[in-house]
This record gives structure tokens, C-alpha cells and sequence, in this order.
């Protein structure tokens, strides 16, 4: 004889068993209650700051590398410089590593004041003596990086916007973390105090 096969569980216990700090039963605790209006209280703040915390992040971001870039295009000045020895050779002449590679080598060049310096900057492989390359210099002479250009400066404030936006749900997160550990060790606070006091007539009822 062929064994019945009990009926599935029907569809509508999952969400039960998800809400049910939401229905009424007599395992609930007042705990459980303020750890789901916690939990809903947390997501609604996520889903409105992440935009707001987007746009400002992108805003104040936006500023400073504006800021820098104005105050770099008037601080430093694009100049030739002059190889005084003969640059390293690749190991691989022609390649895409070679392509890419850069060696510091020493070079002669004249300052917003002037004077002739020098000093070591990257160039490429093979660079004989004498040859002439384009630096970028500060006012006190020294060799630094190019100034920041539009795409640098939007690509850096995309970069913070989007930061910013991971920053809220991951602080979300960890709050709600934080709520739950504080609720559990509430919880076995009160179950240690409720068992001190039945535990006595427990036993001594056996």
C-alpha cells in the first residue's frame, strides 16, 4: 500500500514565519517589536539619505578638486628641461611595457625666477643627453605633477558621490547590528533574572 504523501506546507508560511514579530502571539517580547519597527525605521532612513548623502558628498567633492585644480593651473607652469645624461634603455625595446615605462633621470631646467636647476623627473626609455622634454614646475621651483584636468576632476568627484552612497547603507547596516546585539543581551538579561526566580521552585518541586 502506498504511503500518503503529506501536503506541502501552503505558500503563506514563509511571510508568516518572515512577519512574525508583526502578529500577535505569546512568544513575542516587547524586544522583538522595537527590533522591527528599528529594522523599518533604518531602511526608510537608508533609501532617503543615500541620495541626499550622494549629492552632497558629490557637491563638497566637486568644490575641493575645483578648487585644487584652479589654485595648480596658477601655481605651476609647464616648461622645457633638458636630459643631462642619457636615460636607461628598456630590456625590451618596442614592447607595451616599454611603451609604458619611465625611468628619473636628471635634467636642467629653468624656474619662474629664472634660475637654472635641476633636478631627477620621469621620461621614457632611450632618451639620449640633451634631448628636451616638457615639465611642470611650482613656484619654488621644483618639479611636480601636471594640474588637475576636467576629467580628473570629475572622475574624482564620481568616485566620492559614489562612496558616499555605499557609505549610508553600510552605516545602516551597522547600526542596526549594533540595535540587535543590544536587544539579545537585553533578552538574556531578562531570561537569567526570570529563571533566578523560578529555578528554586522548579527544583524543589522534583
Amino acid at each position: 500500500m502506498a504511503r500518503a504523501v503529506p501536503p506541502a506546507d501552503p505558500p503563506e508560511q514563509l511571510p508568516r514565519v518572515l512577519w512574525w514579530r508583526w502578529r500577535r502571539n505569546p512568544l513575542r517580547r516587547r524586544t522583538d517589536i522595537a527590533q522591527a519597527w528599528i529594522a523599518v525605521g533604518l531602511f526608510l532612513t537608508v533609501l532617503a539619505a543615500t541620495p541626499l548623502a550622494t549629492f552632497l558628498v558629490g557637491d563638497i567633492a566637486y568644490r575641493h578638486y575645483e578648487d585644487s585644480a584652479r589654485h595648480q593651473h596658477g601655481t605651476r607652469h609647464d616648461t622645457s628641461a633638458v636630459l643631462v645624461h642619457d636615460a636607461p634603455r628598456h630590456p625590451e625595446p618596442g614592447s607595451d611595457e616599454a611603451k609604458k615605462a619611465l625611468y628619473p633621470v636628471t635634467v636642467r631646467f629653468t624656474d619662474p625666477h629664472g634660475r637654472s636647476r635641476t633636478a631627477k623627473t620621469d621620461v621614457a626609455p632611450a632618451l639620449a643627453a640633451g634631448s628636451t622634454i616638457r615639465v611642470w614646475v611650482d613656484t619654488e621651483g621644483r618639479i611636480t605633477d601636471a594640474p588637475l584636468t576636467t576629467r580628473q576632476v570629475r572622475d574624482s568627484t564620481v568616485g566620492c558621490a559614489v562612496l558616499g552612497a555605499m557609505a549610508v547603507p553600510l552605516l545602516g547596516t551597522a547600526a542596526y547590528a549594533y540595535v540587535r546585539r543590544r536587544l539579545e543581551r537585553h533578552n538574556l538579561a531578562q531570561w537569567d533574572s526570570a529563571w533566578a526566580r523560578v529555578a528554586p521552585r522548579w527544583t524543589a518541586s522534583h
